[in-house]
């Protein structure tokens, strides 16, 4: 079997770390001559309202010195084929999209030929790793909207395959970079002792339970927490879910996903210098501008390592809700991955 991963060593490498170092992240896996002049964007899917609000603040005059004069100049509309309120919304993001200069384009193969970079944007996560393969093998570096796959199997694949071409990808939440996530993940709070988060949690059928919306608050809590995640417990009812996570160092992080109420995020980091409220301040900009500097320098701000388990996380926490609640390990989820991973005919 192919040895994609081994979650264990990743574990201890990085374990002193909030971030882990990514192996896309050396100079030497570059798959293109990057400069802060190749500005030209290429969006892959119309069928989220990201698609419009980042090009909104790329393509404003007056952002150009701040976002590093990127802008968006090209669009592949296709996204979902299944999910309604994904689909329904392509025909006016298009025209939508167009009112803002970009050009609308028939193939990703097209797309490739006339961008430098990649915002990898589609709302469903099954589509991600045929929609991303061939941007890598055109050697474009990409950013690609939350989740980055619609299971763990697939997400091993594709940082798999970047790896492979030497592309430079990653993936994030907006929240990862919000309020003062950053502050307190950089050492504000003291070492984090535990956190608990909270966001929206709608489901989607088509994706596992977490991947849809939930996703958001997770990322918050990786962020101050950083990998190390062993077990998951899940306690679910139709408005809500808490997911317990134990690391392997003792600490308890927990997110609970609401359906009902409000919209907002947030949480609650125990420091060892004192606690410190999680805000969701900031909106996209945060994020945009980890972007660029991503398009700039080639190094992802957030590590393969880190999503994985992230995914990981997420979808043992489906497993405990299958068996009513029981903890789950994450060792089995990953081994369980790796196995559908290697189903993948690729190379």
């Amino acid at each position: 079997m192919k040895e994609f991963y081994n979650r264990r060593n990743f574990i201890k490498a990085t374990s002193s770390a909030t971030v882990g170092i990514s192996f896309l992240s050396t100079p030497l896996l570059l798959g293109q001559n990057l400069s802060k002049n190749k500005n030209r964007i290429g969006i892959i899917g119309l069928d989220t309202s990201h698609c419009i609000a980042f090009t909104e603040q790329f393509n404003d005059p007056n952002a150009d010195k701040e976002l590093g004069g990127y802008r968006v100049v090209a669009a592949y509309p296709k996204g979902s084929n299944d999910i309604e309120s994904s689909y329904s919304r392509i025909p006016g993001y298009t025209e939508s999209i167009k009112e803002l200069g970009v050009e609308i384009v028939g193939s990703i193969e097209e797309l490739v030929e006339k961008v430098d970079v990649v915002l990898l944007e589609t709302n469903d996560g099954r589509l991600h790793l045929e929609q991303a393969l061939p941007v890598m093998k055109a050697g474009k570096i990409m950013f690609i909207d939350k989740p980055v796959t619609a299971s763990l199997s697939d997400a091993i694949i594709l940082y798999d395959q970047a790896k492979h071409y030497k592309v430079p990808v990653f993936s994030s939440s907006s929240l990862r970079f919000a309020g003062n996530a950053q502050a307190i993940a950089q050492g504000k709070a003291g070492k984090v002792l535990g956190a608990s988060t909270y966001s929206r949690a709608k489901i989607e059928k088509t994706h596992p339970d977490m991947f849809w919306y939930g996703i958001h608050g997770i990322e918050a809590l990786y962020t101050v927490m950083g990998i190390g995640c062993k077990s998951v417990v899940r306690v679910h009812t139709e408005d809500t879910d808490v997911i317990v996570g134990v690391w392997e160092d003792g600490r308890v992080g927990t997110f609970r996903g609401v359906r009902t109420g409000g919209w907002d995020s947030g949480g609650t980091v125990f420091g060892e210098n004192g606690n410190m409220s999680l805000d969701d301040s900031g909106g996209y900009k945060p994020l945009l501008l980890e972007i660029v500097k991503f398009f700039q320098t080639g190094k992802p701000p957030v590590s393969p390592e880190e999503t994985l388990e992230m995914f990981a996380f997420m979808e043992a926490a489906d497993e405990s809700k299958r068996m009513e609640g029981a903890s789950v390990n994450l060792d089995v989820i990953w081994e369980r991955a790796q196995k559908e991973a290697t189903m993948f005919n690729y190379y």
